[in-house]
């Protein structure tokens, strides 16, 4: 028996994933997700630049090895923003001499991974990971680019992924529109391109019965984000509906724009800004909601759109958010407002407001689209790429 379960153990490919970290963020959960997934079936290594806390923001399986590559270091993007707006050129100097060698150790100890790793599949997960996975990698090893990233119309940086990707295996994409570009420009290499969605951990026991007067937005409190013109279009349905309330979850640098815009249009108390929470405290909120709002002005895929669908929640975006335009059917499941129209965004939250039954059915429908992004279902579309004979 134990001669057996040996064999097996020796048998099982290797695959390793390259991450910048793992705290917060949308790649760093979908990271860990496909790793707990695909724990059944191979051995998985996670090799991260930074370690940035003391344990990851993601709950990981114990299966799943995780290998640091530097010790002790942090970007420090934000001591250099800081330093040139002082002014001070010493501080300058420091930070900026600072930036350039932690720069340099990032991409030493990751193209030595590259290297020395004998995973039989290796999945980038950053545009410049993808450069160095494309030269440095053994020949023997299966190329895996993953990108999370829209162009947004920035052509530049999509020549760049182009490149990249072009001395790659395989290219996967989070949206079909992705998939259709990138298939189109790496027409001439033997980079093959797919289509694989993010994923939610699971679906809910029980969905939301939208009975609260509680609407609901989850996601980094950055300028793309749009979270300013939710406070704007918040503040005009609270004009009508007095009544409702808005939870707003995540932090980021747009906090303190928010908090100056709540205090002076006394919203204080039909506004909380939650910070950053884990799944179960989201998951409970999303339970209590009736309506999920985004206000992007670009969304790559919008995993917590899912996520709110999975609780029977419908959701309201603005298409603007090229991933909201792939989930959200209008009308079905939730709706899309063109060219970042306040008015009939506004419009569109009180009808489903003041109409019990719409959201019931709208999220009914919404719950049913959540089905097609569990694991069991996208592991699958993984699985099919490493087993893919060349």
């Amino acid at each position: 028996m134990w001669c057996v379960i040996i064999i097996l153990v020796i048998d099982m490919k290797k695959v390793a994933i390259l991450s910048l970290h793992l705290g917060f963020g949308g790649i760093e959960k979908s990271i860990v997700a496909i790793a707990n997934l695909l724990a059944d079936n191979y051995l998985v290594e996670i090799a991260c630049t930074y370690k940035l806390y003391d344990k990851p923001a993601f709950s990981i399986d114990d299966r799943v090895s995780i290998k640091y590559l530097t010790e002790d270091v942090a970007p420090n993007r934000e001591q250099f923003r800081d330093a040139v707006k002082s002014r001070n050129l010493f501080d300058i100097a420091k930070e900026g001499k600072k930036s350039v060698d932690i720069l340099s150790l990032r991409k030493k100890t990751m193209i030595n991974y590259i290297k020395s790793n004998d995973a039989d599949y290796i999945i980038s997960t950053r545009d410049i990971f993808d450069d160095w996975l494309g030269r440095y990698a053994p020949s023997n090893v299966i190329k895996i680019g993953w990108e999370h990233n829209h162009f947004h119309g920035n052509f530049k940086y999509a020549d760049k992924i182009v490149k990249y990707a072009s001395k790659l295996d395989y290219f996967v994409l989070v949206s079909k529109e992705l998939r259709d570009y990138y298939t189109e420009a790496l027409k001439n290499s033997k980079c093959k391109c797919f289509y694989i969605p993010n994923i939610i951990d699971k679906l809910p026991k029980y969905t939301s019965r939208l009975n609260k007067n509680r609407l609901i937005s989850v996601g980094r409190l950055s300028p793309e984000k749009g979270h300013l013109d939710l406070l704007k279009i918040f503040k005009r349905i609270n004009e009508v509906k007095p009544d409702w309330c808005l939870d707003i979850i995540g932090d980021g640098p747009e906090r303190d724009n928010l908090v100056n815009y709540i205090e002076k249009n006394n919203l204080q108390d039909k506004v909380k800004l939650h910070g950053f929470r884990n799944k179960d405290y989201i998951d409970d909120i999303l339970h209590n909601s009736s309506i999920f709002l985004m206000t992007s002005y670009t969304e790559s895929f919008g995993i917590v759109l899912i996520e709110a669908m999975s609780h029977g929640v419908p959701c309201i975006a603005f298409d603007s958010a090229e991933g909201a335009r792939e989930l959200i059917d209008h009308g079905e499941n939730g709706y899309l407002i063109k060219d970042r129209d306040f008015s009939k965004y506004v419009k569109k939250v009180i009808q489903l407001i003041d109409n019990p039954l719409l959201r019931e059915t709208l999220g009914k429908n919404a719950y049913e689209e959540a089905k097609l992004y569990t694991g069991d279902q996208v592991i699958k579309l993984w699985i099919d790429i490493f087993e893919e004979k060349k």
